[in-house]
């Protein structure tokens, strides 16, 4: 039976709470013991966001998708997946969860609960970094659906991970999370006036990506909820 909207609703609020604390608290943390070696810093963050994703989608896929991520949820509405009225609801749900998230790393290393990030991440480079991102995002998720499905989570988990190293962006790939870094002025943050180009460039990637799966797999099930 499937879970209720309000169970659903809920489990996309906590999980994508979790994934802000895991990106925000682990940058902290990492730029805290790298001494200011930012390679280390941001390895320490990317491999505790990759961890942590893995486990939340494990965690959350059976009650809503775990989709954590609004493209994701336009993607999953768009192919049949979860119905159009329903999209609003979760999208409130991860935007405010990823808000909550950062407060909640804030409050756990000291911090004052809004901190507006003055962190440059502008420029062509960084948006075609984005581009490329949620395209390889939305790509896996599509990809793996398909013929293993049980393999989403890992392999999310893993292309995040990887992606925070192959693109100049550090891969936000997320509009939910694009929004709640600007609130944090710390590793991981963003200036709220580089927000809306990465927002843009994240919906195209993440519809180029699931337009190409569709013609690719056309017989691709629709639902992220139905394959974790």
């Amino acid at each position: 039976m499937k879970p209720t909207l309000l169970r659903r609703t809920i489990a996309e609020f906590l999980g994508t709470s979790l994934l802000l604390a895991a990106v925000v608290g682990s940058g902290i943390m990492g730029e805290r013991l790298a001494a200011g070696n930012v390679a280390i810093a941001l390895l320490a963050n990317s491999l505790a966001t990759g961890a942590a994703l893995v486990a939340i989608i494990l965690a959350f896929g059976p009650v809503s998708g775990s989709h954590l991520n609004p493209a994701v949820t336009l993607c999953d509405a768009w192919l049949g997946g979860i119905p159009w009225r329903e999209v609003p609801v979760y999208i409130v749900a991860q935007l405010t969860g990823a808000v909550a998230g950062v407060f909640a790393a804030h409050l756990m290393f000291g911090i004052a609960l809004v901190t507006s990030s003055t962190h440059i991440r502008s420029g062509t480079a960084q948006l075609f970094s984005e581009f490329c991102a949620t395209f390889g995002l939305l790509a896996v998720i599509w990809g793996c659906a398909r013929g293993r499905p049980n393999a989403v989570p890992f392999a999310v988990g893993a292309y995040i991970t990887a992606a925070y190293w192959f693109t100049s962006s550090t891969s936000f790939a997320n509009p939910a999370v694009t929004l709640a870094r600007c609130l944090t002025n710390t590793f991981s943050g963003i200036r709220p006036e580089d927000v809306l180009p990465f927002l843009a460039v994240q919906l195209a990637g993440a519809f180029t990506a699931t337009l190409l799966f569709r013609w690719l797999t056309p017989k691709l099930k629709p639902g992220v909820a139905t394959i974790l």
